[in-house]
């Protein structure tokens, strides 16, 4: 529910799996992952996946620094309220890649966003939830009716999959998926102004920020042992047509 009222979201067929070059400075760290497009019945489907990607989405908002939910003292945050706002419509899931197969075409030599014929389950390739998301994001409108061809996208990535830049890869990828799925243009209503690395980021993608709230979180501080009233921005951008993105 938004404060429009219910958004309806769209259903489009699932979107091919792509593969995105990863940079990270970790020891026998993969060079790839693959991103792969899934819908709340399509990850219920492998059992534990939602379940774990709810646990570290709830110990985000317990952490109270990027999203504006707040978990109430004695007031758990269920999985019914987890699927209603992050499986609201549809998900993407990046996995880090298995060593190629001998022979196989080198996946790191493909540009970022070329589809590969691997799906969800291949990927994990028997792998734990742990092991092998390295994070996801959902994408549904950020208003409805006639304004819902502007989404909106949420990013989540594993506390122990931190560090590597793996949500610059997300990031990027949500530019070639976002038009994929019908939209035209992104808006983040609330990047708050602590928050360094997404406001960087955001502008490194071409990103404008269309304006500043004040005073539009209140947030824990750093140490965990208080709270702040904290700006945020809000960022826009027209995506590329499919054919550029």
């Amino acid at each position: 529910m938004s404060a429009y009222g219910a958004i309806n979201t769209r259903s489009p067929s699932p979107l091919p799996s792509t593969t995105w070059k990863l940079a990270s400075k970790r020891a026998n760290a993969p060079k790839h992952l693959t991103i792969h497009h899934l819908t709340l019945e399509s990850a219920e489907k492998f059992p534990g996946l939602v379940d774990y990607i709810h646990r570290v989405f709830a110990d985000e908002l317990e952490q109270g620094r990027t999203y504006p939910q707040e978990i109430l003292p004695g007031k758990p945050y269920t999985r019914d309220q987890f699927d209603a706002y992050f499986f609201a419509a549809d998900v993407l899931f990046a996995v880090l890649a298995l060593p190629s197969p001998e022979g196989a075409a080198d996946p790191v030599k493909a540009a970022d966003g070329s589809q590969v014929p691997i799906g969800f389950a291949e990927a994990v390739g028997g792998r734990t939830w742990e092991e092998a998301i390295a994070g996801c994001y959902y994408v549904k409108p950020n208003y409805p009716g006639r304004s819902s061809h502007i989404c909106n996208a949420g990013f989540l990535v594993p506390p122990s999959q931190r560090g590597h830049g793996i949500g610059k890869v997300l990031a990027r990828s949500y530019l070639h998926y976002g038009p994929r799925l019908g939209y035209e243009a992104s808006v983040f209503n609330l990047v708050y102004v602590n928050n360094v690395a997404s406001v960087k980021l955001w502008e490194a993608l071409d990103f404008e920020k269309a304006g500043r709230i004040p005073r539009a979180g209140r947030l824990r501080t750093a140490d965990g042992r208080g709270e702040e009233y904290v700006d945020a921005w809000v960022f826009y951008r027209r995506f590329d047509p499919p054919g550029l993105a």
